[in-house]
């Protein structure tokens, strides 16, 4: 994982890793992000698929508050996770502001899962602020 922040990002990391437990269990990010409860519901009938669904509650609870946590510094500090998040933000009709961090923390889930199954750490060719190291 990234050391994005000197204060906030290792309580994540450590939360993250010890919720996951062994990423061999998972096939794929998909099945992450179910665990953690990062996937929304799927309505449709027939032909008709509702664009407006909502995020399930079920899964870890604790996991997914790492995630989003985690997505919330990571668009604080990363440009990539930053512009994803203002391009989602401003897609977003309703709730602006917890859809585009969900969101965020969804692409965070890829992230952490094709980090610790090539068993790698992250480093960014770019952060912004003070309080970063690499």
């Amino acid at each position: 994982m990234s050391y994005i922040s000197k204060r906030y990002w290792p309580n994540h990391r450590s939360g993250l890793i010890s919720e996951i437990g062994g990423i061999s269990r998972f096939d794929n990010d998909n099945a992450l992000a179910k665990f953690s409860g990062l996937y929304w519901s799927e309505y449709q009938s027939a032909d008709f698929k509702a664009e407006d669904t909502y995020l399930k509650r079920t899964g870890n609870e604790y996991l997914r508050y790492y995630f989003i946590q985690a997505a919330d510094q990571l668009r604080k500090y990363l440009p990539e996770f930053s512009q994803y998040y203002a391009r989602k933000f401003k897609e977003s009709k309703t709730h602006k502001h917890k859809r585009a961090l969900v969101l965020t923390a969804r692409k965070t889930v890829r992230l952490v899962f094709a980090l610790l199954r090539e068993e790698k750490l992250y480093k960014s060719p770019i952060m912004k602020g003070d309080d970063c190291i690499s």
